[in-house]
C-alpha cells in the first residue's frame, strides 16, 4: 500500500488509498490545492478545507509523512519533518459501480456511483537533505577521528612495554 525510497540522500515516500467512495473530479479540487505546499501546511489547509475529500487526502498525507519518517528511521538518518513537502500527488478513477433504480412503466434506469485512488507523495526539500548529508558526513569525520586517536593511543601503550628479556635471570 505504501513505498519508500531514497535516492541521491533524497528521502522520499508515498501513500495509496484505493476504492474511496468519491468522485475523482471532487477529489481532485482538494488535491490541487495542496501540490507543492510543505506538508504541515497542506495539513492545515485540509483541516479547514469545506470538501468531503479532505479528510481522505489528509489521512493519506500523514500516512505518506509516517511512512518517510519510517524510512529515515530504517536508514539511520535525521528527517525533519518540517522539510518535507508534497512532490506529487494525484486521483486515478477507480471502478464505478452501477446500479439500477425504478422508473415509470417498469423500466430502469441506470446510474453509476463513482471510486477514486488518492496517491499523494512527500519528498524531503534539496536544501535539507544537503544539510543532513553534510552533518552526517560530518559527524563520520569525527568519529573517525576519535576512532583514529584511541588507536593510537592504545598502540602507543603497547609500544611503551617492553619485552621480557631472554637469557639471565
Amino acid at each position: 500500500m505504501a513505498e519508500v525510497q531514497t535516492v541521491a540522500g533524497l528521502i522520499e515516500a508515498h501513500a495509496l488509498a484505493r476504492h474511496v467512495r468519491m468522485s475523482p473530479q471532487k477529489a481532485r479540487l482538494v488535491m490541487d490545492l495542496i501540490r507543492g505546499q510543505r506538508a504541515q501546511d497542506a495539513l492545515q489547509t485540509l483541516k479547514y478545507a469545506q470538501k468531503r475529500a479532505a479528510k481522505y487526502i489528509e489521512k493519506v498525507l500523514r500516512s505518506a509523512i509516517a511512512n518517510a519518517e519510517r524510512k529515515a528511521d530504517e536508514a539511520g538518518a535525521p528527517l525533519d519533518v518540517d522539510e518535507l513537502y508534497v512532490s506529487k500527488c494525484f486521483v486515478n478513477e477507480g471502478p464505478r459501480w452501477k446500479r439500477l433504480r425504478p422508473a415509470p412503466m417498469g423500466r430502469a434506469f441506470r446510474y453509476q456511483k463513482r471510486t477514486a485512488h488518492l496517491w499523494v507523495g512527500v519528498e524531503e526539500h534539496h536544501v535539507a537533505a544537503a544539510e543532513r548529508t553534510a552533518a552526517i558526513a560530518a559527524e563520520a569525520e569525527a568519529q573517525k577521528g576519535v576512532r583514529g586517536t584511541a588507536r593510537r593511543v592504545r598502540k602507543a601503550l603497547t609500544g611503551r612495554q617492553t619485552p621480557p628479556k631472554k637469557g639471565k635471570k
